[in-house]
């Protein structure tokens, strides 16, 4: 018999935001047999958890599993209050982790977290950093099911003699920290006039018009073309060749995992579970949180080499294989059956 899953999470990609797992994930899970129920779509966060916790209710005699995209800052507490709601009515329910910041979460906020984490049927966690630090919390039910990518929809080009031409995927929030690209392309294009930067995203928190109004300040040029389709934006990432990742905070952002599928050489802050991703050298290149100087000199040592160039082009697609979701899907089978 089919197993019942109810997904709880932001379900927004349909008014103009960045697909979530509950997007991508709930998709994929019905394509492998599974019977969803999602919630919610609602635009006011009020009304959200509203619609999840009601949800909960109709669905409490009907679920096998119930799925909780779990985050680390106010939605922390959306997922709290649905799990106790879960707890009450004995369902297996699964928070997937998300955000760089859960780990400090757990110490913000033990209690609560003990509460949510410690009596789930099972805690995902999309990376190794995440699932070391969840069990070194004592939460041993953490299991590591990464983030899955369709390898086939991601065209390969080789990359080794580069250009100066920089792309930036991502939401335009603070804790991406998008300022910097803009102030990173300033100073390249003091070495390379030619120098070109695209930033991709929908705005999250006001950074867009803040990163507009930067670009506007220095006098560069940036291409802004909002939120794109994954279809537009990987066939505008053939056009550049290194990818920048600039972020105060994170997990493992499958726009890098990607990048790497597209054969782009990744830079990126060393910051949350980022190099549980990217080995430093070895297919991408890692530079301090905040630190322009350390980017200007990464991007350099990659626009002079063109055999470091090429193995980080080599080597990130490689690691992007590990993602595809016909291995993943097989783990998720695993801990729904």
């Amino acid at each position: 018999m089919r197993k019942k899953i109810l997904y709880l999470g932001n379900k927004l990609a349909h008014k103009g935001y960045t697909p979530t797992g509950i997007d991508t994930l709930g998709l994929r899970l019905e394509q492998e047999g599974f019977s969803l129920r999602y919630a919610s779509s609602k635009s006011s966060k009020l009304l959200r958890l509203i619609d999840m916790l009601v949800e909960v209710v109709k669905s409490r005699n009907w679920a096998d599993y119930v799925l909780i995209d779990t985050y680390s800052t106010q939605s922390f507490w959306y997922a709290y209050l649905i799990a106790r709601l879960c707890h009450l009515f004995g369902l297996k329910y699964i928070p997937i982790l998300h955000g760089g910041n859960l780990p400090q979460r757990l110490v913000k906020s033990p209690k609560a977290s003990k509460r949510i984490f410690g009596k789930a049927y099972a805690n995902v966690a999309p990376s190794l950093y995440l699932k070391r630090s969840f069990q070194e919390k004592a939460y041993q039910n953490t299991e590591l099911i990464p983030n899955a990518i369709d390898l086939n929809l991601y065209e390969f080009k080789q990359r080794s003699n580069l250009k100066p031409k920089l792309l930036w995927v991502r939401s335009f929030a603070e804790i991406y920290n998008p300022i910097l690209a803009v102030e990173l392309v300033h100073k390249l294009k003091q070495q390379y006039p030619e120098a070109q930067l695209c930033m991709i995203g929908p705005d999250k928190d006001g950074s867009l018009k803040k990163s507009k109004e930067q670009a506007e300040k220095l006098g560069v040029q940036v291409q802004f073309p909002g939120k794109l389709s994954r279809e537009a934006w990987c066939s505008m990432a053939a056009e550049y060749d290194i990818f920048i990742n600039t972020t105060h905070y994170d997990n493992t952002p499958v726009s890098l995992i990607e990048a790497m599928a597209l054969g782009l050489p990744v830079i990126s802050t060393e910051v949350g579970g980022i190099p549980y991703l990217i080995r430093n050298q070895e297919n991408g290149l890692l530079v301090p949180d905040g630190d322009a100087q350390a980017f200007i000199h990464s991007i350099n040592h990659l626009l002079h080499d063109p055999k470091l160039a090429y193995r980080l082009s080599e080597s990130g697609r490689a690691t992007a294989k590990g993602f595809a979701w016909g291995h993943v899907k097989l783990q998720w089978h695993k801990l729904l059956s």
